[in-house]
């Protein structure tokens, strides 16, 4: 199947706020960078709302102080419309799925739930993301523990059975489904239950919901599939060598081009992954996170600037879907060495971002 480039043409772009600056930098001056590099939306990170309205109170808001939240909710919609831009995504909500019934942890979960309506309701957003906290470095050393638990899938609390899974999630839906609101769901490369594309998308038509579909990244699916940061050369060891690690994944991506419609795919999110200079430790962290999740917390730049994953096999298998809404730069770019960098300028990197999707839609129309 072709892609023409100008089929391309209309596809549009959105950048995560967690993905530029840090939990200090304000947020005005990340939307001004962000809109000014060409972007049409964002994807507005909850830690930045967070920030925002500590700042706006002089003092710790907490996350679940939801009155508070969405009054400064509706001053950030406000924010984001004087900078020309849209608010595509509410991200992410984690920890929600799989607890087991009547549990304390099952109780917050639609608690947090329903205060997340309310705030998207606030912001003016009609999708929640539903997916595990990726925050780059600093936003993991400063946030991990004070507000982001373990998140969905990847919890070792949750019940791993896909049925249970959807069932919750039909009921996260149900409630959003009186707003017009909508459910992106997205695989974690490291998840215990649902690491893999094929893995939400079954999980997707288990749920049965129309307002239910996936959030698909370049990163979770070639990071899990076609790369290992614990290996010397950065890849997957398979039987049969690179050869057969390249077989099997091209097989992966054209079933995925072939088996999810075009309409329940919400929004493809955009980055590459620098190869660890030296492999990770097979072996959870202190914290509990697996290699993959360390991998993607900090070493996630704009493809095309020092990152190995075949980004555009990726993007052409989900263009081949008939997909053509929101492309979304989510990267968590620490630097080579993952050390994270000072930021200073913060227009410069969202123009890299611009001139990364730019190049990706022509390799992608090209290949």
């Amino acid at each position: 199947m072709s892609l023409p480039i100008s089929s391309l043409g209309s596809i549009p772009t959105c950048y995560a706020t967690v993905s530029i600056g840090t939990p200090d930098t304000p947020l005005d001056q990340k939307l001004e960078a962000i809109a000014g590099a060409g972007f049409q939306g964002i994807e507005l990170g909850f830690p930045d709302l967070l920030s925002f309205a500590s700042k706006r109170q002089n003092e710790q808001v907490q996350p679940q102080d939801f009155d508070t939240l969405c009054d400064v909710g509706r001053e950030v919609m406000q924010l984001v419309e004087n900078n020309g831009l849209k608010i595509v995504m509410l991200q992410p909500f984690s920890n929600f799925e799989g607890w087991e019934g009547g549990s304390e942890g099952r109780e917050d979960a639609f608690r947090r739930a329903k205060g997340w309506i309310r705030i998207m309701q606030a912001v003016g957003t009609d999708m929640l993301q539903v997916g595990y906290p990726s925050v780059q470095i600093s936003y993991v050393k400063r946030l991990w523990l004070t507000f982001f638990k373990i998140g969905s899938t990847d919890s070792p609390h949750a019940l791993g059975s896909f049925d249970y899974l959807a069932s919750d999630l039909r009921q996260l839906a149900d409630l959003l489904a009186p707003h017009n609101f909508r459910l992106a769901y997205e695989n974690w490369c490291w998840a215990t239950h649902a690491p893999d594309w094929k893995d939400v998308w079954e999980i997707v038509r288990k749920v049965d919901r129309p307002n239910v579909g996936l959030c698909l990244d370049t990163f979770q699916t070639a990071g899990g599939e076609w790369a290992d940061p614990t290996t010397d050369p950065g890849l997957i060891e398979r039987e049969g060598g690179k050869e057969a690690l390249e077989s099997q994944f091209k097989t992966s991506l054209e079933i995925l081009a072939r088996t999810i419609p075009k309409e329940k795919i919400y929004i493809l999110q955009i980055s590459d992954a620098y190869k660890p200079r030296t492999p990770l430790d097979s072996n959870p962290d202190e914290s509990g996170l697996r290699p993959r999740g360390r991998w993607s917390s900090c070493l996630r730049p704009v493809p095309f600037d020092g990152g190995y994953l075949p980004v555009v096999g990726v993007t052409q298998a989900v263009l081949k879907t008939g997909f053509r809404s929101w492309f979304s730069m989510e990267v968590f770019d620490g630097g080579p060495d993952g050390s994270d960098q000072d930021w200073k300028d913060l227009k410069g990197y969202a123009k890299k971002a611009m001139a990364s999707h730019n190049r990706l839609l022509q390799e992608a129309a090209n290949s």
